[in-house]
Order: C-alpha cells, then structure tokens, then sequence
C-alpha cells in the first residue's frame, strides 16, 4: 500500500515539474513596431560642438508597449527622420493608452539650420526645425 501512494506521490510530482517547465518556454513573443509621435520639444542653445537633443512624447496604444529607441536616418547634413521604436508584448495588457516622453540624442550637428521629421509608423510625420549656431 505505501508502494502504490509512494508511486502515485513520484508521478505526481514529475507531471507538476513536466507541466511547470512547458508554462515557463512559453514567454509572450515580443516584436518591434513604430509608434506615433504627438509632440517633440526642441530645446534652444545648441553649437556644434555639443550633442544636440529633443524630447518626444506620445500616447501608447496599451500597457504591452514599452520603448525600445529612436532609428536615426540623415538624408543630408541638415535633413534628420527619426523613427520612434517600441517593444510590444503579446498577451494580457491593460487597455488603457499610456503616455511617454523620451529624450532623443541627435549627436553632433553642423551650424545651421536643421530639418527634423519624427515619422510616424503610418507614413505620417511631424516636422520642427533645430538651429544650431
């Protein structure tokens, strides 16, 4: 009779340790889309020889949305797109839109003036300029 519990006992723990392994492979698939952006604040002062920097805000959709980066493409030394990248997380999410605001360092910029497209993931963008003197 001890046997019959003693086996019984054995094979429930391997199903719990087997079952407990498959929830833990299971993690949510990630992957990276292109968010919108509803405002950029371009701060003044700039020379060349300082990292030039704006502050980009907006609303994620839900909570699976957390940032990732801002994708910088120069067209010349005076056009900038910049791309705002979030991960977003499949699963359960709270459904409420979330706001961010992040700082975008541009690097070094020529003296000038220069044209800044935050574009958005449906092809949209917003457009400000930054003077550095």
């Amino acid at each position: 009779m001890k046997t019959i519990f003693k086996n019984i006992l054995q094979l429930a723990v391997i199903s719990i340790l087997v079952s407990g392994s498959t929830v833990l492979a299971e993690t949510p698939a990630v992957r990276d889309v292109v968010i919108s952006v509803s405002d950029a604040f371009v701060p003044g002062g700039f020379d060349s020889e300082a990292d030039a920097y704006v502050i980009v805000n907006g609303l994620y959709p839900n909570g699976c949305y957390r940032w990732k980066t801002a994708e910088i493409s120069n067209d010349d030394a005076f056009n900038h797109n910049i791309r705002s990248v979030a991960s977003v997380s499949q699963g359960m999410c709270i459904m409420v839109l979330v706001p961010f605001t992040k700082e975008v360092r541009l690097g070094k910029l020529a003296t000038g003036t220069h044209t800044l497209k935050f574009v958005n993931g449906d092809g949209t963008y917003l457009q400000k300029t930054l003077n550095v003197e």
